[in-house]
């Protein structure tokens, strides 16, 4: 027998059909299906990583190993004897201006004596560094007097304007030359400070 009535379609117990939808299907709606992970390619990029990170380690140290072999050798300190005599044959170039001539053998005397035996004298005035000098006992008597008048005689061209002679000014010279030549050498026990003797270099 005919109808005009449409087939009505249950779903099963549980199910409910999406809004909208009529299907003939009985089975439960599948979820969306994940695509295979392609493992391949992540090894790739971490052999890649790696790669790069053992050539960084390769280049450092070819780099310091470069540095070790073509690394230049120190100079060897320059005594401190050494560096003043260099300063004050220097200063021979300023004799024709004694104030100049008298602040440069001064100033290369004070700072050999600070580094040969530790006395601060760059930093301090002539009076000051005087009366350290008398309680220290790195020169003899005859030494510190005739420092004692080197740094006065010096004083007097630098702040008192006093205007020496060029045989004046070379005496100040060969005495300050004098000094750091008697004082270069450790001393030996027993033997005077007048005569020293070439034991040791005492280094900067």
């Amino acid at each position: 027998m005919k109808t005009n009535s449409s087939a009505v379609i249950v779903p099963p117990p549980g199910q409910t059909p999406r809004a909208g939808v009529e299907t003939n299907d009985i089975r439960a709606l599948k979820g969306p299906v994940k695509p295979p992970v392609d493992m391949e390619a992540y090894w790739w990029l971490l052999g890649l990583l790696l790669a790069g990170i053992a050539l960084l380690i390769w280049k450092g140290f070819l780099r310091r190993l470069r540095q070790q072999l073509f690394k230049k050798p120190e100079p060897s300190p320059i005594p401190p004897h050494v560096r003043a005599r260099h300063r004050l044959h220097a200063a021979l170039g300023h004799i024709s201006d004694p104030r100049r001539f008298c602040f440069e053998v001064s100033e290369a005397l004070r700072v050999y004596l600070e580094e040969r035996f530790k006395l601060r004298a760059p930093e301090r005035t002539t009076e000051e560094f005087l009366v350290e000098l008398q309680t220290s006992k790195v020169l003899d008597q005859v030494q510190k007097d005739s420092l004692a008048e080197f740094l006065q005689s010096c004083d007097l061209v630098k702040f008192a304007r006093f205007e020496p002679t060029e045989t004046a000014l070379r005496e100040l010279h060969e005495s300050a030359l004098r000094l750091v030549d008697e004082t270069q050498f450790d001393p030996v026990a027993g033997v005077g400070s007048n005569q020293p003797q070439p034991v040791a270099v005492r280094q900067a």
